[in-house]
């Protein structure tokens, strides 16, 4: 009889140990690593959503950990490197997870293989701004760079977005243009105000006051159709450049062989967070729509923008060192 009982119960026993962690967790805080500093958009996003996360699993701590360094590679790579436990999570965007790919000749980890999907979060729109007394209209500004013409272009830095995107523009409309690189939008934006440099691509938060306030025009944003607070701006796709409209979009990562069940248990918290009005409309607040997908459709996702990514780079020649 006992050996009956032990046979019996032998199954309980042989249970994988990754099933017996996914139904403890979590039991200790939970880190979410931010390829970035503190203080930027980003870290407000992730900080708005870590303390929503802890508020919506019970018991849980989540703990905003900031690991800036090469081209947010470094912060990415420990996650990539981190134990598959559920308690090492990765907040990135476009860059961490699609463009560095094409970006850089040796990234240290593979975007897709290395992480395990959880959910996408927000996006935030970028639209192509100049000086309040420059050209009315993209034709106007593509003309200026043309027969003779030459305009300069800002940019975020080197690889960003912002650089990405005007290069595509600059490219497809065969000007004549020089990129003026800065470290982050905030001196970009000012001096395209002054009219030091004739365009930059700006990701919408950064510039939406000056627009409204006429200080810069904005020509063209990449947005689904036309914002409230600015209706008199066209998107891209009115103005047949669809090819322009690139977000740049935020999701959450964990590393690749997490338990299943950690994996849908964060998803399913973060879809019931961001169909909450008020989360919604305090992500508006700061700059961001939010734009959530659950962890399937965004690993789709994630995968056809590592493709699109890879496409910007060959058509604009854009690298970066590494």
């Amino acid at each position: 009889m006992i050996r009956r009982r032990a046979l019996l119960a032998a199954p309980a026993l042989t249970l994988p140990v990754a099933a017996a962690r996914a139904q403890a967790w979590p039991s200790r805080p939970v880190r979410v690593v931010l390829a970035y500093p503190p203080g930027g958009s980003t870290d407000v996003l992730a900080r708005t959503l870590a303390a929503a996360l802890q508020d919506a699993i019970p018991g849980s701590t989540f703990v905003v950990d900031n690991r800036p360094g090469g081209a947010a590679v470094v912060g990415t790579q420990a996650v990539a490197q981190a134990a598959a436990d559920g308690y090492t999570l990765s907040l990135g965007n476009n860059q961490t997870h699609a463009a560095n790919a094409a970006m850089l000749s040796s990234l240290p980890y593979d975007p897709v293989a290395d992480f395990a999907p959880i959910a996408r979060l927000a996006a935030v729109h970028h639209a192509l701004v100049v000086p309040a007394n420059g050209p009315r209209t993209l034709a106007e500004l593509a003309a200026k760079g043309k027969n003779g013409g030459r305009v300069t272009y800002a940019s975020s830095g080197v690889g960003s977005a912002s650089h990405v995107i005007a290069e595509t523009f600059v490219r497809r409309e065969r000007m004549d243009a020089t990129h003026v690189p800065y470290r982050g939008g905030a001196q970009a934006t000012t001096d395209t105000v002054a009219g030091t440099v004739d365009f930059f691509v700006s990701t919408w938060p950064q510039v939406v006051a000056l627009v409204r306030e006429g200080r810069l025009r904005a020509l063209g944003i990449g947005a689904p159709a036309r914002l409230p607070e600015t209706p008199d701006v066209p998107t891209f796709a009115e103005l047949n450049a669809q090819d322009l409209a690139v977000d740049a979009w935020f999701g959450l990562w964990a590393p690749a062989r997490t338990p299943a069940e950690i994996v849908a248990r964060l998803s399913d918290a973060l879809q019931r967070i961001l169909a909450q009005p008020e989360m919604q409309q305090r992500l508006t607040g700061q700059g961001f729509v939010a734009a959530p997908l659950p962890a399937e459709p965004f690993a789709a996702f994630q995968r056809e923008e590592v493709a699109r990514w890879r496409r910007l780079v060959e058509l604009t020649g854009i690298r970066l060192e590494g």
